[in-house]
């Protein structure tokens, strides 16, 4: 096992990894719109709040050795399911075919209030 930890993404706010590799997968944690450089949330819109989920997760991906095209699987978690639509069309913009596998659930309440949390597990 791998703890992988880069400053391209937004650092833990608690007892977690960013990311850990393991027998060739990289488990990502949920990350969320938080800029990593400047620490801020990116929420003036549902689609730049998931741009910056996506973003994150690249970077995430890159540390890990990997990238959008090796995910397998992904989760969706959102305060409303009626942003459904809007987060869908950003986030199928960064897969180009073969989509990983899914599960999209609306939550009662999120990470600092935000409104759109991804996980991911890759192939390294």
């Amino acid at each position: 096992m791998k703890i992988i930890t880069t400053n391209q993404a937004p650092l833990p706010i608690g007892p977690y990894s960013q990311a850990v590799i393991a027998n060739g997968m990289a488990y990502l944690s949920g990350q969320i719109a938080l800029h990593p450089e400047s620490g801020v949330l990116v929420m003036d819109s549902i689609e730049n709040e998931t741009h910056q989920v996506m973003k994150n997760i690249a970077a995430l991906l890159e540390a890990c050795g990997s990238s959008l095209d090796k995910v397998v699987k992904t989760s969706i978690f959102l305060s409303d399911m009626n942003n459904f639509g809007l987060v869908n069309g950003v986030y199928g913009s960064y897969f180009s075919s073969n989509y990983p596998a899914r599960e999209t659930v609306q939550v009662a309440c999120l990470p600092k209030n935000v409104n759109v949390e991804i996980s991911v597990i890759a192939l390294v």
